[in-house]
């Protein structure tokens, strides 16, 4: 993701530290039901990496048993091949039963970029069924699908965003992730969309980049959260931001959070599942979980 990127040499004077919680957070934590344990997903932008082969991946794994491979070690995937296409359902159906052998995986599409970034929510109301009909081919492997706004949707486009929100099914879990600068710099703007957000019942996306600090709000409109984590290839700060969040979320489940989605991004996805792993076993660690770690294979006596 280049989305917030910066050099190298930035990182170590970078300020990591996650925001406090603002207020809408407590309050929506606070109304949450109970449940018996956190429900948590850790995934990656992508099942198809060549990468991982050797591993990850069998050495000899091909290209089409890479998605049956990847439901070995991850219970979710973002998917982003759908902000460029809308598949046909049959398709979509032919993902699904290379999912069955992972019976807690889920699929999380981001909404078609037709939609979110050309015609800007704008006249796209035959476009939203064709992509809730390709989507709901996934029947149970469907995980929260999140619309992503462009960069300069800003907050002139509030009606706009307000209306389509309010014309999506209510049935299906949707999150959105909000970029443009203006969306944070007013505290009245901010508090206004994810007020509207909450009483929608749509999520926030919150996405932790080293260059927008800003877009790591730590609002919470809905008792669950969805983030996407941006690394720096395995950077000594990469782990540090991990513990950072491993420690909110163990605060965030003991208000009533229910469940996270957490989408593990790096530069070179080679690395993506090295801290994915870490994330996993420092959660089971903290919050007394038995999340299934993926399996890394040793290469050359070390790992990746």
């Amino acid at each position: 993701m280049e989305f917030g990127k910066v050099a190298p040499t930035q990182l170590a004077n970078s300020d990591f530290s996650l925001p406090p919680d603002p207020a809408l957070t407590t309050a929506t934590l606070s109304l949450a039901k109970p449940v018996q344990q956190l429900k948590v997903h850790v995934g990656c932008t992508s099942w198809g990496r060549k990468e991982w082969k050797g591993n990850l991946f069998p050495a000899k794994t091909k290209d089409v048993d890479f998605l049956q491979e990847y439901v070995k070690h991850f219970n979710c995937v973002e998917l982003n091949a759908t902000f460029y296409r809308i598949f046909e359902p049959d398709t979509i159906a032919k993902w699904r039963e290379k999912t069955e052998a992972n019976s807690n995986f889920k699929f999380c599409p981001k909404f078609n970029q037709t939609i979110s970034h050309l015609q800007r929510l704008r006249g796209v109301d035959e476009l939203t069924t064709a992509f809730y009909k390709s989507m709901l081919a996934f029947e149970d492997k469907l995980g929260p699908m999140f619309l992503q706004l462009n960069d300069n949707f800003s907050p002139n486009s509030f009606n706009e965003l307000k209306k389509y929100l309010q014309s999506l099914p209510h049935d299906l879990p949707v999150f959105t992730e909000l970029r443009h600068r203006n969306w944070f710099m007013q505290p009245k703007v901010e508090e206004a969309v994810f007020e509207m957000m909450h009483n929608m019942n749509i999520g926030a996306v919150i996405t932790d980049t080293a260059g927008r600090r800003d877009v790591v709000h730590m609002t919470l409109t809905v008792p669950h959260a969805f983030i996407r984590f941006v690394g720096n290839g395995l950077h000594p700060t990469d782990y540090l931001r991990i513990d950072a969040w491993v420690e909110r979320l163990k605060q965030w489940t003991k208000q009533g959070l229910q469940s996270v989605y957490f989408m593990m991004h790096q530069p070179e996805e080679v690395n993506a599942p090295v801290l994915c792993d870490y994330f996993i076993e420092r959660l089971n660690q903290k919050l007394n979980l038995k999340l299934q770690r993926p399996r890394l294979l040793p290469t050359n006596g070390t790992l990746f």
